[in-house]
């Protein structure tokens, strides 16, 4: 009997016998596209191998359609290789030099972080290359190479001298060797930059069949909801009355968070030397943790001790909210005193005692403040003690929390990978477990100089046995569920690269971590619940996503220069959004972007608030206890929670592609997103900072942090880019919505671009809305609810009546000032079925004031009679 007909199989054989011509070839030295050269001395050991030929036989799993999209465009892709005379477990290997062609590249600056970084040679590339993109103009398309994953090995591209590209192939064991690789970098050519994206990852995902798309991926349902994070309000010292006093000061002022991650100081954690039962004392600031280890999967003492119903009903205990910052005050005084100490030893001082008198008294006043202030709960209690069953612990305090706070849908929690920063104390539970020493790779030589690194470095990492993988994810998430927790922020990602000498290599590793974390989610958080954090390194994107649907695409929001440079209070604001910006556009295609929490009362905070309004994703806080900015929270957040979304994630325009937004002086970054009804462009003055290879960190360009001039058109937004958009992308007219400077604009696709200049630290979000003709007069375009920063998101519906009785419907969530667009005055207006009388006037700016009826879920119905 004939064997059964396997479609996917069928498709990968077809694969090979596509008629279509290949657009790329390798021919004496010469790797041209479409005929034109794009590396030139290419060495003899380097192949080239067309899609159809290399892509594997064995059963993919990828859905049907996405198998035929790949298929139909494998003619645009291919495989570069190499072989070397010796195996070995880290190969670095020339692909071929380019020169004076404008390239887009993603770099790893930290083990954890990735950034964007654009040059015109080989040689301007930076260490641990994610991905490059050419600018092929003489063909009008662009090409990417992309290192990926081959056998046991992942790879990197890295600069050569003389414009060549190099390729970094490691395994991250010495017991793991090769020399033969024959699919090691991937390369794609498109006439569309975002088409080269999704084109080029769909092409890996069904080559690697170890991760899927973001299209193939349900969401977790915290992507469109407001909430909370812990971390910069408490550090370390997080505890349930805090995390009550914050959830409360965000409700007391109308905009409840749907959710609440509670950060880093929730674990059992404590350090080698201490008592294997008890948890590390009195620990404050980020760092103090890192070479420390689980002793339990049960939350600590802190927690442990919650007693149901503490914050509930007339005899509620108090806490008091200068509690962390006094807390972390005194300990930031023990950070500098410290410092201050090792100064005057690496100055040659034999006598330190004064310091180490000062910062013995520091530490004393810090413990005695711990036990002045208490823990919040009945009695002071610090004392351990039994407290199993429903009443005590984090499964009550989250059911109090949801008790109280009735619209808190989700409750988080941070762990790292690996459990806690230094792993999981062996002996100290049911599992297999050493300290393995950290091996860094020599392909982060090139990267920043970095704390965390040092720390894990100096302790090692506690490594549950990755055959145990699946028993050490789902001890910590069974529990986290069974008490209330909805989902997991996991950090700490990427320090499985460092320990993967006995296990290996770094990709076997990998993938046995992975399926262990992607089982308990399944299991315990409904597959979807959890952010990925410190993890944007292709080994994670290749070999840990075919769960995981929203990770970081930048790096940690930082509210002041951590290296002392005052100004970077202003210029790392900027950095941050060009890390998720341009990391969006590989990322995007796995995951959906997570543009991190911010601070609502910090200096830069509008500017913060202006991008996430616009992300597509979830909007989230880190503030203090008392320090928020209601007035600026409210316009990006709805009285319930929700929060008026764009339809997609923001990626950077076309011309924004090729250039240096950060420090050469001339470029704005500008986002496009789509609304329901519209397309959105926000632009951004970042200028003022950035990458400086030679010091091996993100400095300050104090020329650059000025005002800058730039263009905005109704073509920059990719219409084309979401079927549901096309049809807006060929209106005939469009208005156009100014949000800081409050103006509207009529234009059409051949009106002169919108010229504008931006301030520092500062932006524009440009709302555009096809003007749609209503009887043989009318013309409307519906803006929005103007008090969001995102206006055309809060438009629900909208139907258009173009009969005798010409009327524009729209359902519109969100209390405050609506504007449309209207030539004339309409007829009439009806407001929840009750006519009303709207304002018009002859700027064509028609406005109606609208309520927010909770019962309505904040929605109104609002009809325009023409």
């Amino acid at each position: 009997m004939a064997p059964p007909n396997n479609p996917v199989n069928s498709i990968l054989n077809r694969l090979r016998s596509s008629s279509l011509d290949q657009c790329f070839d390798l021919c004496k030295g010469k790797f041209s596209v479409k005929g034109c050269p794009l590396l030139y001395d290419v060495p003899s050991n380097v192949s080239f191998r067309p899609f159809s030929l290399v892509c594997n036989e064995t059963k993919s799993d990828a859905p049907f359609p996405l198998v035929q999209r790949v298929k139909a465009l494998s003619h645009k892709g291919g495989f570069l290789g190499f072989n070397t005379d010796e195996p070995s477990d880290s190969v670095v290997n020339s692909l071929g030099r380019f020169t004076d062609r404008k390239f887009l590249s993603i770099f790893r600056f930290k083990t954890w972080w990735s950034t964007q970084w654009v040059g015109t040679s080989g040689s301007d590339l930076q260490m641990e290359t994610q991905w490059v993109v050419l600018d092929v103009p003489e063909i009008k398309s662009y090409v990417i190479i992309i290192p990926i994953i081959e056998g046991g090995f992942r790879s990197a591209l890295r600069p050569g001298n003389d414009g060549h590209v190099m390729i970094f192939a490691e395994s991250g064991s010495s017991h793991v060797k090769s020399c033969c690789f024959s699919s090691i970098a991937y390369v794609h050519v498109s006439e569309n930059p975002f088409n080269l994206m999704k084109e080029a990852f769909s092409a890996i995902r069904v080559h690697l069949n170890t991760f899927k798309l973001l299209e193939e991926k349900s969401l977790p349902s915290i992507v469109d909801k407001f909430g909370w994070c812990t971390w910069d309000a408490f550090y370390l010292t997080v505890e349930p009355a805090g995390v009550w006093q914050g959830v409360k000061e965000f409700a007391d002022a109308g905009v409840s968070p749907r959710f609440v991650i509670i950060d880093d100081g929730w674990q059992s954690i404590n350090n080698d030397g201490d008592d294997p039962n008890k948890d590390a004392k009195n620990l404050v600031l980020g760092g103090e943790q890192m070479t420390a280890r689980l002793h339990r999967f049960e939350e600590c003492d802190k927690f442990r001790k919650y007693k149901g119903g503490s914050f509930l009903g007339s005899n509620a205990l108090s806490f008091n909210p200068q509690k962390p910052k006094t807390l972390i005050t005194k300990a930031i005084e023990i950070e500098h005193a410290v410092k201050a100490r090792d100064k005057a030893l690496q100055s040659g001082a034999t006598d330190v005692s004064e310091f180490e008198t000062k910062i013995k008294k520091l530490k004393q006043e810090l413990d005695d403040m711990f036990e002045g202030e208490g823990s919040g709960l009945p009695n002071g209690n610090r004392e351990s003690f039994d407290s199993k069953g429903d009443d005590f612990g984090l499964k009550a305090f989250t059911r109090d929390l949801r008790t109280e706070f009735k619209g808190l849908d989700d409750i988080w929690v941070w762990h790292a990978l690996c459990g806690a920063w230094g792993g999981v104390r062996p002996g100290a539970t049911h599992l297999d477990c050493k300290v393995v020493p950290c091996n860094v790779s020599p392909g982060l030589d090139g990267t920043m100089p970095d704390l965390a690194v040092d720390k894990i470095v100096e302790g090692g990492i506690g490594l549950v046995h990755p055959s145990q993988a699946d028993n050490f994810f789902d001890s910590m998430h069974s529990h986290l569920a069974e008490s209330g927790v909805t989902g997991v922020k996991v950090d700490v990602i990427h320090t499985l690269e460092y320990v993967s000498e006995e296990y290996g290599g770094r990709v076997n590793l990998a993938k046995a971590y992975y399926n262990g974390l992607s089982s308990s989610l399944s299991k315990n958080f409904k597959g979807t619940g959890i952010i990925s954090s410190m993890q944007q390194c292709n080994d994670f994107f290749f070999l840990g996503t075919k769960q995981i649907p929203m990770g970081r695409v930048g790096d940690d929001f930082w509210f002041q220069d951590p290296n002392g440079d005052p100004n970077g209070v202003f210029w790392l604001q900027g950095v941050h959004m060009i890390h998720c910006a341009y990391n969006s556009l590989w990322m995007g295609q796995i995951i959906q972007p997570d543009w991190d929490m911010f601070q609502s009362d910090h200096v830069c905070a509008k500017y913060h608030a202006g991008s996430r309004a616009i992300c597509g994703g979830p909007v989230y806080l880190s503030d203090s206890l008392g320090c928020h900015n209601f007035d600026l929270i409210k316009k990006l957040v709805h009285p319930d929670g929700t929060i008026p979304k764009c339809q997609r994630f923001a990626l950077p325009t076309r011309d924004c592609l090729f250039v240096n937004p950060l420090f050469d002086n001339k470029s704005l970054l500008k986002l496009w997103n789509f609304n329901k009804y519209g397309g959105v462009i926000g632009a951004f003055n970042c200028q003022g900072a950035g990458w400086d290879g030679k010091v091996r960190r993100i400095i300050g360009y104090p020329q650059c942090y000025k005002p800058v001039t730039g263009s905005v058109h109704i073509t920059d937004i990719e219409w084309d880019q979401c079927m549901e958009a096309a049809a807006m992308g060929e209106a005939e007219e469009y208005v156009v919505y100014l949000d800081q400077a409050e103006s509207l604009l009529l234009l059409t696709p051949k009106s002169n671009p919108i010229q504008v200049t931006i301030q520092s630290s500062s932006f524009e979000i440009f709302s555009f809305v096809p003007v749609k003709n209503l009887g043989p007069i009318a013309k409307f375009a519906p803006i929005g609810v103007t008090d969001m920063f995102n206006s055309g998101g809060t438009i629900q519906d909208l139907d258009y009546n173009e009969t005798e009785a010409a009327a524009a419907r729209l359902k519109i969530k969100g209390g405050g000032n609506f504007l449309a667009y209207s030539n004339v005055a309409p007829k009439t207006c009806y407001l929840n079925g009750t006519e009303v009388a709207p304002e018009w006037s002859a700027d064509g700016k028609l406005k109606l004031d609208l309520p927010w009826t909770d019962e309505a879920n904040g929605i109104s119905d609002v009809v325009f009679v023409f």
